[in-house]
């Protein structure tokens, strides 16, 4: 948590506390775009291209929303490797007369490139894929993907959560239609702040269904409609916007801005290695790819028993998780040291061999 953050908290309370509702127009109205914002540049987005959810699964709904299948165009294609959560939501559409197509994973839960290409066609309505697996670390070349995408006519929807704030993302080179990630893993922005980026070259053509009177060009005239979208990002808003939570997410989203994804994603690839050189010398199998162009920021070890060793060094300060056939998952961040790394493998180490 940023030392910032319980000041903007407490500066929340009080606002809310002492000045009510007339903290909306004096305070509280701005700090979407001032989130937004640390975000757009942190992934050169455009200005005004990214609006502010509750979560992930919320902003990806929304965008889905969007979207009809008609016969001949109704596929969405994604992978058994996504975020449970999206595929929970992806099955949902099939209500909706979509057909949803899974590119199955290969040995150590691999999903190969070629193959959601393949997978597209112009049967295709949308490509859902994730930017760095959530399991493994396995950052996917989505180059050929979103190519692929826009040749037979498809919109591409990418999970950057894994890679925004680990790997340097830029959404103008890279290209997807949309782009969802969230303030929970790298951005230090606690729970309860996802962001929803849409490209201008598909913003207009895009009306949510999943809508509500924030997303209206005039909220506060309280029309009972029908709904008048407004042109820009406020678009794919919907219901009363959580400000507490962007309160929290404010400072974790500019530090992480103001550092930037470039030398942010040097120092991850320093203390992966780093990790990585450790876990061999203990004799560690790594489950996470060793090739630093196809790793993300998080490096997993398949160690014996490793729940109970999880949960051994969780009692022991070390923040790390664990994922049932992978192992553990051990994720430094801009702000880790090189000793802590040092200090976090010593640990493991005896915590491995306590459990043998």
């Amino acid at each position: 948590m940023p030392a910032e953050a319980e000041a903007a908290l407490l500066e929340y309370t009080a606002a809310w506390g002492e000045r009510g509702v007339r903290a909306w127009d004096e305070r509280w109205m701005g700090l979407s775009g001032e989130v937004a914002g640390s975000l757009e540049r942190l992934i050169q987005a455009e200005p005004g291209s990214l609006s502010l959810h509750p979560n992930v699964t919320t902003a990806q709904a929304v965008a889905l929303s969007c979207l009809e299948f008609p016969a001949g165009r109704a596929r969405v294609v994604c992978t058994e490797e996504d975020f449970p959560s999206l595929l929970y939501l992806y099955e949902g559409l099939a209500r909706r007369g979509a057909e949803i197509v899974r590119v199955p994973a290969r040995d150590g839960h691999r999903i190969e490139e070629a193959e959601v290409v393949a997978a597209l066609d112009e049967r295709t309505a949308l490509v859902a894929v994730s930017h760095v697996l959530f399991r493994t670390s396995q950052l996917l070349d989505l180059g050929p993907v979103l190519a692929r995408a826009r040749a037979v006519g498809a919109l591409s929807l990418v999970d950057a959560y894994q890679s925004v704030g680990a790997v340097d993302v830029d959404v103008r080179a890279l290209g997807p239609d949309l782009l969802t990630g969230g303030s929970i893993k790298w951005l230090c922005g606690g729970p309860g702040t996802a962001y929803l980026y849409v490209s201008p070259r598909v913003h207009a053509r895009l009306a949510p269904a999943l809508t509500g009177w924030f997303a209206h060009e005039q909220p506060f005239a309280f029309d009972p409609g029908p709904q008048r979208l407004d042109p820009g990002e406020r678009r794919f808003w919907n219901g009363t916007p959580c400000i507490p939570a962007y309160a929290a997410a404010r400072a974790g989203f500019a530090i992480t801005a103001e550092i930037g994804g470039e030398a942010i994603r040097e120092k991850s690839l320093r203390l992966t290695d780093r990790l990585l050189a450790l876990a061999d010398e203990a004799g560690f199998r790594v489950a996470s790819p060793r090739d630093p162009g196809r790793r993300g920021g998080t490096v997993c070890l398949d160690v014996p028993h490793a729940e109970r060793v999880a949960g051994r060094l969780l009692a022991d300060g070390v923040l790390l998780d664990h994922r049932p056939g992978i192992g553990l998952r051990l994720a430094p961040h801009h702000y880790t040291r090189d000793d802590e790394v040092d200090e976090v493998m010593s640990r493991l180490r005896r915590a491995v061999d306590v459990e043998r």
